[in-house]
Parts: structure tokens; sequence; C-alpha cells
């Protein structure tokens, strides 16, 4: 024995070492490549709650999590027993269902490959395997009465190799990927169509009503897609029930390869329709960054990075957003690990890709969430400072509420035969009813104040025109004995991702923001929106009024319209095509309310 060997660690007592000289340490050639997780030395402590014999190495990590021996003659779902006996792994009730499911014709046609494949080297001192294994359940309850010499004396073939595929977990389940049945393929025809849901948890159903905007639908489900199970069972928990308009438009066509230049309104799913087939070509296999998604603020890459995180995290994908303000030295150490797939602001990712640190030359699809914005002439020089940086194969996606003239020229530049997709026959989402009232500036926190004791608000967003007034309406607001959170551009990125998160999950009712919060941010609670400063053009307007009535569900939006704004009222009611209605003095709540509404922040 080498006492080098951190197998041999640890001094077992004087009657287990001929065990560990019998079973020398080697690499067992019958594993998937990947999938067990092999380890010297003294095994966890829930090891020996099983029953396993300290000190007795080496083990791997087999099915379920649960240890083996490595040596000839074992394979998946076997493990080391009492006594050096092998013993079945016990198996998830889905398992043993899908391996008794399989027709026993097909088996014979793999198993030659399979055999010779799974074959261990042959063992100098133990040159017959290992002794068989009764019924699963059985033996797993109870310890083997047999010894070790016993097991010795009585030698068996070893299980064939069509046992050995039929019992073995996939990579994706051996990754912690999900609870489900490890023999399930991911093609949507392996098993019954609500096999991969079992031991899946739904959130709680949204029984609100819901206008057409999200409703007006082909009738398709996602899994007339074909996607990945592991991707299906992260929509499933996400609550995503069928897919939207934009969805069903978008899919498809972005699975194909085509370029994609989509336009739907605000909270109609646009964020999801692009996220499924980019996780979708993702392969896990392969560490590099395979996809891009260019947003233009901090706060909605951290939501679309999370998103993706709880689409895929059946998948094992890796997600890394960046953004301007953070730590560079941070994403350099984390860009020395795997990541599939980069969410950044343009800044931040052109700047990590130009210092080598970020390898794009691979990435095969990149997203411009609202493209707008991001080809606007702020953004314009980078964007395209990024399409240079990525490979000439990409597949390019633009996605966007308003498609002003600089999006076609870019697309006509850069997005060769790209399909189009306009879900925009109207501007407005149904659900928003919108009202203004007509007040002088020194009445403008008097009004509300009414505003707010006359409405049933479950959360608000209050935007201002400058970070000056939004930080003495939100000082304004507090003096009157309301919850109230601000947030704008110059604030430290620390300070404005604290508020972000807090407000999302209810920590407060009311959030005065400037523009900085008009596009993308997606939190169904929210209900109603104020200008206390009307904005100077449609496009502003538009997104602004889309942070309420999210995903088809009921909103108001209501304007404080002074004497200087009303030309700019009249002119957004004409280029939208929407009548902007006077507030009347009781507002029906049943255009806003919903029965069903999530419970308001405290």
């Amino acid at each position: 024995m080498n006492p080098t060997n951190p197998a041999h660690q640890g001094a077992a007592p004087q009657q287990q070492q001929p065990q560990q000289q019998q079973h020398a340490p080697f690499v067992p050639q019958h594993m998937p490549a990947g999938q067990p997780v092999r380890f010297y030395g003294q095994p966890p402590q829930q090891f020996y709650q099983q029953g396993f014999p300290p000190n007795f190495p080496p083990y791997v990590m087999g099915p379920n999590g649960m240890p083996m021996m490595a040596q000839p003659g074992f394979a998946p779902p076997y493990m080391m027993g009492p006594g050096g006996v092998p013993m079945a792994v016990p198996q998830h009730p889905v398992q043993q269902q899908q391996m008794q499911q399989p027709p026993q014709q097909q088996q014979p046609q793999a198993q030659p490959q399979k055999q010779a494949a799974a074959a261990p080297a042959p063992a100098p001192a133990a040159a017959q395997p290992a002794a068989p294994v009764a019924a699963p359940a059985s033996t797993a309850a109870a310890p083997a009465p047999t010894t070790a010499a016993a097991a010795a004396a009585a030698p068996a073939p070893a299980p064939t190799a069509a046992a050995v595929v039929a019992a073995t977990p996939s990579p994706a389940a051996s990754a912690g990927s999900s609870s489900s049945a490890s023999s399930l393929s991911s093609s949507p025809a392996a098993g019954s169509s609500a096999d991969w849901k079992v031991g899946l948890v739904a959130p709680v159903k949204d029984l609100r009503p819901k206008t057409e905007d999200v409703t007006n639908t082909k009738g398709n489900t996602f899994e007339d897609y074909h996607l990945k199970r592991e991707l299906l069972m992260g929509i499933f928990e996400k609550g995503y029930e069928n897919p939207s308009p934009i969805q069903e438009e978008s899919i498809p066509v972005a699975l194909a390869g085509r370029h994609v230049l989509a336009r739907a309104k605000n909270g109609t799913g646009k964020t999801a329709a692009y996220l499924i087939p980019l996780l979708e070509m993702i392969d896990t296999g392969k560490p590099h960054i395979q996809a891009v998604v260019l947003v233009p603020t901090r706060e909605l890459a951290l939501q679309t990075s999370q998103l993706c995180k709880e689409l895929g995290k059946h998948m094992g994908v890796k997600v890394m957003v960046t953004t301007g303000g953070t730590s560079l030295k941070d994403d350099i150490i984390r860009l020395q690990e795997t990541v599939h797939v980069l969410v950044a602001t343009p800044g931040r990712a052109v700047d990590l890709a130009q210092k080598g640190v970020a390898n794009v030359t691979q990435a095969r699809v990149v997203v411009f969430d609202e493209a707008d914005k991001l080809l606007s002439p702020e953004f314009l020089p980078v964007a395209e400072q990024m399409l240079a940086l990525l490979p000439p194969t990409r597949q390019v996606m633009l996605y966007s509420a308003t498609f002003p003239v600089s999006v076609k020229d870019f697309s006509d530049r850069y997005l060769k035969n790209a399909y189009e997709i306009n879900l925009m026959e109207e501007l407005t989402l149904k659900g928003i009813t919108q009202y203004y009232a007509f007040v002088e500036e020194r009445q403008k926190v008097h009004c509300l104040n009414t505003l707010f004791s006359k409405l049933q608000i479950n959360q608000s967003i209050i935007f201002c025109n400058s970070v000056q007034r939004v930080e003495l309406l939100a000082r304004k607001i507090t003096e009157l004995g309301y919850s109230c959170f601000y947030i704008h551009a110059k604030m430290l990125q620390s300070h404005r991702n604290r508020v972000f998160h807090d407000f999302r999950r209810g920590a407060c009712r009311n959030l005065v923001c400037s523009d900085l919060f008009t596009r993308g941010i997606d939190i169904q609670a929210v209900n109603v929106v104020i200008n206390f400063d009307f904005p100077k053009n449609a496009e502003t307007y538009l997104h602004r009024i889309g942070r309420s009535g999210r995903y088809g569900h009921l909103g108001l939006a209501i304007n404080l319209i002074t004497y200087d704004d009303r030309m700019n009222l009249l002119r957004i009611e004409q280029e939208l095509g929407a009548e902007i209605k006077p507030i009347p003095a009781v507002v029906d709540k049943s255009l806003y309310v919903a029965s069903e509404a999530p419970a308001p922040a405290q």
C-alpha cells in the first residue's frame, strides 16, 4: 500500500487492508464520460449513514448521488453495500416506471455496441465479476447478509449493457438538473406528455383576466416546438402555460436560424420570445460564449439574466451579467470560468471583448433588446463595434416596441433577408386606461396626494423628467406619510440594485424614478403609472405607461398636465392614435383592479 496515495490515507483496520489491496484505484471504463464524480480518501459523513464502511476507497459518485465502488463488475445503478457486497441503488418511482416501459425488442439492437464500450479492463487479482444483484427495491431496502468472501466465492456475470443503458441517468440529470426520470430523452416524444412534469413545482396560477394582447394566439404549446426537455421544465416551473402571440411568431423563426426583426407591445413576452430559442441553441458541452444579449440599462440586464437563469436552470446553462458601474476585476475573474450566455450593456460588452477577456468569436447569436434605444445615436457606434467582434455567420435578433428610422437603416445594412414580425396594429396596450388631470405646477403634489387616497394602488411608478425632481418628489411623498423609494441614473450602482430588488419583491408601494425605468422593467404588481411630469415625445410616453398592465393585465395611466404640456398631449394622442380622457371624479376600480390581483406591498 502506497502511503502517499490519497486513496490510502487514513489507515483502515487490519481486517480491511486486504480489501484495499484487492480493489486498486482505477477509472472504470464502463461509466459514461462526465457522469460519475470520483473522489478518494474518506467519503462524506452521509455515506456512512448508507452503511458504507469507512476508509474503504476508492468510491465514485453513482446515480442519484449515491456512492459506488470503482472496481470491475460494477455498473450503474449498483453501489458498494455493507461488507463490500454490491447492492442496487434505490430508484426514483418514475425511473422504475420508465425502466419497465421501453419495449424489450429494442434493447438487443443497441446491446452489442454498448456492451463493447462498457466492457471493463480485466483485473489482475479478481478475474471474475461481482455478484449479481436482486430486485432494486428489495435489495436496497435491506443490507445484503453475505460477506466479501462469499461474494468472491460466488461470482456471476456483470449486468448487460442494455440494462445499464436503461438504468443510467443522463449527464444532465447527474449534474443536478432535476428529479425527473433520467431515462427520459430530450425529445418530446419520449414517454407520456406528463412524465417530465413529475417532481416539478409550478408557481401559483395567475387568475387575473388577460386582454387580447396576449390571449389572441394560434393555440400552440411550447411542446409543439420540440424544445429540449430540460428547457420545457424551466418554462413550466416559471409558470408559462402557452406562448403569447410574439412568442408564437418568434420562436420557430429564431430556431430556424433566421435574422429576426420583431416589434410587439410592451409587456407581451418579448424577453422570453428570444430567450427560449436562444437557450435551445446552447450546447452546454462547449465551454465558450455562445450567445450575447445586449440591453440598454443595468436594471434590465439584471432582470434579463435572472429570467435566463430561471428558464435554463435544468440545462446547466452558465449565464453571466455584466454592466457598467461594476467591478471590471470581478468580471475578468468570472470569465475565467465557463460562460454560455453573456447579458450585458453595450459599452461593457465591447470593453471586455476588445481586451480579449470575453471571447465572443464563437458566439452563434446576438440579441438587441429594446433595439430602438440600442440603435439610437447614443449607442449605435458601440453596437456596430460589437457586431464587428462577432463571427460573420452570427444570427441577429432585434426586439422592441418602437422601431424608428435608425432601426430600419441598421437592419438594411446588417440583417440580410431578416424575418419581420409586427404585432403593433395599435400602439398602446388594450388593458391600460389613460387619463389626464389638468393642474397648475404648484398643485401637483396635492393632486398626487388625492390620487393616493382615492385609488386602490397595488404598486405604482411615478415618473419625473429630471434627477433633481425625482429626489424632491420622493421626499414630499414620504412627508405625506406614504412609503416611497426613488431611483435614477446618478445613484451608486449598488444602491440602484438594492432599490430595484426591494421594489420588485414588494417592500415598498411607490417608486419615483426618471426615464431610467421606462424600458423593459417587468413588475407584475404595478397597476398604476403616474406621469408627474409629462414626457416630451410619444416614444417615451409609450414605454412609461407600459410599466403597468404587464402581460395582458389591467392598468391605469394618469398624466398630470400643465398649461405648457397641452400641445405635447395633443401631439402624442395623434401619433399613438389613442384618446387620453380627462380623469373622472371617481375612477372605476374594474378598469385597473382585477378580482384576483396579487397581494399589495406592505
